[in-house]
């Protein structure tokens, strides 16, 4: 992304978190495609044949980006931290969703298609570290927000570290002491 463009997203970030209706619209030009490469990235994870696709991604973290219109943004690094997030949850809500309707939700399942032990093993280790993610946002909030921008939204070291106001180097270090903590927590389960 050029310059001007990072310069724009940011003072339409900052116009939209002050109330201006209209930057949203001016803004979507400019961010829609990084956050269709974002979803993307978090759906390369999903099963395949996911019903939500990277597109219903987008549109779904677009209406909740809506809700969150009195937000301080103060960057595009933020914005798509913030926006990563978002995806994550709308993700976790799907699988809970379906976890919980799916032919009875905890109940004992037996069916023919060989994809089903797959796909729920998939959707059984969303909710894992979803649940191992908060457990360390509890111990470590700084931690957990880095997990979440690396591993969900993608975002660079350097990025996060602007959006968190932190060093590179301290976010190499918290992300490797948040991901030892992760690994010891999920192989409990």
């Amino acid at each position: 992304m050029s310059e001007p463009a990072t310069h724009e997203i940011t003072q339409l970030l900052l116009a939209w978190g002050e109330g201006d209706e209209t930057a949203l619209e001016r803004l979507m030009p400019f961010v829609y495609s990084e956050l269709k490469k974002l979803a993307g990235y978090h759906m390369k994870n999903q099963k395949p044949g996911h019903t939500l696709q990277a597109t219903a991604l987008v549109n779904e973290a677009y209406v909740r980006l809506i809700d969150s219109s009195r937000v301080r943004w103060q960057n595009r690094a933020h914005f798509f931290a913030m926006s990563s997030q978002l995806m994550r949850r709308v993700l976790i809500d799907f699988a809970r969703a379906k976890n919980s309707k799916k032919r009875g939700g905890d109940e004992i399942q037996v069916t023919y298609d060989e994809m089903l032990p797959v796909a729920v093993k998939k959707e059984n280790e969303l909710l894992a570290l979803d649940d191992a993610l908060n457990r360390l946002e509890e111990l470590s909030p700084r931690q957990a927000k880095i997990v979440e921008m690396k591993y969900f939204g993608g975002l660079t070291e350097e990025e996060i570290g602007t959006a968190m106001d932190i060093s590179a180097r301290t976010v190499r270090r918290e992300w490797s002491a948040a991901r030892a903590w992760l690994y010891l927590d999920l192989s409990k389960e």
